[in-house]
């Protein structure tokens, strides 16, 4: 069975102290609630070249971007379903494009270089996608905690907040432990507002009145600047 999902939104992302998480907490009472999700170990393998060039793309902060992520909200098992995205970002805009497909037949995909297993659009598209910048690599794997709220009025409005975020370039699978380095600086809270249109008034109020100010931050791309860091002193520790 495959499901397809495509979204078009807006996602602004701050880095929280505790006290201004804890605000932000006070002030959705009444108005927010966990998502089917809930509280979820997220688990992500990002594929990009042998020489990173997308995430080398992405940090250049072009009009237009792109990369490409398997995902899964639990520890997967062989037949357990993941997530196949497609994320595109132009002007702001974010577009993302997923399947879900049983863990094996993606990875197998992945690994002999087989076509897509499904043939639609969203399939084609990563198809598509896997052909142009071919051939691609596991070239990181990032987990983190996260909790997942949408408004009780069910307009589309997001806020998800991200702790424990680490990061791996071993055993890049996603029925594996949790485990790796963290990118996160001790006791912060990544928060991510995803709406297609404004922010509401009472989360304007607790932004300015907290001092809560949009970070550029993007986990794959603070993942790889750490690689660089400990390719360079791996370097100079044996030139």
């Amino acid at each position: 069975m495959c499901a397809q999902m495509t979204f078009q939104r807006y996602e602004l992302k701050y880095l929280l102290t505790p006290a201004q998480k804890e605000s932000v907490f006070r002030a959705m009472q009444d108005r927010m609630q966990l998502d089917q999700y809930g509280r979820a170990t997220i688990r992500n393998i990002y594929l990009d070249t042998a020489n990173f060039r997308l995430v080398r793309r992405s940090l250049e902060r072009p009009a237009y971007k792109e990369k490409i992520r398997i995902r899964s909200y639990k520890q997967a098992g062989y037949q357990d379903p993941v997530f196949v995205e497609l994320k595109k970002k132009y002007q702001s805009v974010v577009y993302k494009r997923r399947v879900s497909l049983p863990q094996h037949l993606v990875m197998e995909s992945l690994e002999t270089g087989a076509p897509f297993p499904i043939s639609s659009q969203i399939g084609d598209e990563i198809q598509y996608f896997r052909q142009y910048y071919q051939p691609l690599y596991p070239a990181a794997f990032l987990s983190y905690e996260r909790e997942a709220y949408y408004p009780l009025d069910n307009s589309d409005f997001r806020i998800t907040f991200d702790e424990n975020i680490l990061y791996r370039q071993t055993e890049m699978s996603l029925d594996s432990e949790i485990y790796g380095t963290p990118i996160l600086g001790k006791g912060q809270t990544l928060m991510e507002i995803k709406t297609s249109g404004g922010i509401p008034l009472w989360m304007t109020h607790v932004l300015t009145q907290c001092g809560i100010h949009k970070s550029s931050f993007s986990k794959y791309g603070t993942a790889y600047q750490h690689i660089l860091i400990n390719k360079m002193q791996g370097e100079l520790r044996y030139a």
